[in-house]
C-alpha cells in the first residue's frame, strides 16, 4: 500500500469510535448529552432527544429554555459532545468561551470520553430545511490549554439553504485562540437533497483537512490543529423568521464513527 489513507474505502485506518443509536436510550460512555454546560446553569444546556429504529433525533422543542441568554439571547440548542474541559466556577476558563462576560457558572468534571487527535470522522445524517434551524458536527479542542482551541467544521448546513437540488454546506477551520491556524471556512454548494440521508466526512491528518460529501472531496485545507480534539454534534434555533414552522426541529442522525490512522499509514503522511 502507499500513498495517503482513502477515505472512501477506509483502506489505511480502523474504526475506533462508533454509534449506530442502535439502543433505546443515549449511551453515555460515549456523550455528554449537553452543550458546553459549564457556561450556563441548570437544564439549558441540556439535550433534548430521542433514540428510536437505530436514529438519533435531537430536537429543539417549543418549551425549551435558551441556552445562555444573559451571553447568546433566546439561543436554543440542542447538542452531545464527547468531552467537557472547565475551571472553577466564577472563571472564564473553559471550552468555546468566545464572548465577553462568559463566566463558568456550575461546576464541571473535566471527562475525555473521545478525544481523536487526527483520523477520519463522518456521519451519515439528515438536515433539515426549517428556516429557523442550523445543523452541525464539528470539533473543537480539548483546551486544556488555551492555545488549543481551534475548530474543525465537518459541516454546518442552515436549513435556509437547503433546496430540493443543492445545499449550501460550511465547512473549513476556524482559529479561535490556536496563533498556528488562519481562518478557512467556506460554504460550498453541492448537489444534494441534505433532507435525505448523506455522509459528511472529515479526514484529519498532521498536514492538512480534507472535507467530503458522500465519499467525494469537496475542498481540502492545508493546515492542521495537532492536538486533540472533541466532537460536537447539535441543532440550533435561530432568530424567528416571517416562515414559521410548528415545533420540533429535528435534526436526524443514522450514525457517527471516527477512525484512527493504522500504525503503518501514519508514517507515510506528509
Amino acid at each position: 500500500m502507499t500513498g495517503t489513507p482513502d477515505p472512501v474505502t477506509k483502506d489505511g485506518y480502523e474504526l475506533e469510535f462508533e454509534d449506530i443509536f442502535d439502543g433505546d436510550r443515549l449511551d453515555e460512555t460515549r456523550w455528554v448529552p449537553r452543550y458546553l454546560p459549564q457556561w450556563t446553569a441548570g437544564t439549558a444546556s441540556l439535550a433534548r432527544h430521542q433514540i428510536g429504529g437505530g436514529l438519533l433525533r435531537l430536537r429543539i422543542e417549543e418549551d425549551q429554555p435558551p441556552w445562555c441568554p444573559e451571553v447568546e439571547g433566546e439561543l436554543r440548542v440542542s447538542s452531545l459532545q464527547t468531552g467537557v474541559f472547565a475551571g472553577p466556577v466564577d472563571s472564564g476558563i473553559g471550552q468555546h468561551g468566545r464572548r465577553p462576560g462568559m463566566i463558568v457558572r456550575e461546576a464541571q468534571a473535566n471527562v475525555r470520553l473521545y478525544t481523536p487527535r487526527y483520523g477520519l470522522i463522518e456521519m451519515r445524517a439528515k438536515a433539515t430545511d426549517d428556516p429557523r434551524a442550523m445543523v452541525a458536527l464539528w470539533m473543537i479542542g480539548y483546551e486544556d490549554e488555551p492555545e488549543r482551541s481551534a475548530e474543525i467544521c465537518v459541516c454546518e448546513i442552515f436549513g435556509r439553504d437547503v433546496r430540493p437540488d443543492a445545499a449550501r454546506i460550511g465547512m473549513g477551520l476556524h482559529p479561535f485562540g490556536d496563533p498556528d491556524i488562519t481562518d478557512d471556512f467556506t460554504v460550498e454548494s453541492v448537489p444534494i437533497d441534505a433532507r435525505d440521508f448523506h455522509v459528511y466526512a472529515a479526514e484529519w491528518t498532521p498536514a492538512r483537512v480534507t472535507f467530503l460529501v458522500d465519499g467525494k472531496r469537496v475542498r481540502t485545507v492545508h493546515q492542521s490543529p495537532r492536538y486533540p480534539m472533541q466532537l460536537m454534534l447539535g441543532i440550533y434555533e435561530l432568530p424567528r423568521t416571517d416562515r414559521e414552522r410548528p415545533y420540533p426541529r429535528e435534526f436526524t442522525i443514522d450514525y457517527v464513527r471516527g477512525y484512527r490512522p493504522t500504525a503503518d499509514y501514519r508514517i507515510r503522511w506528509p
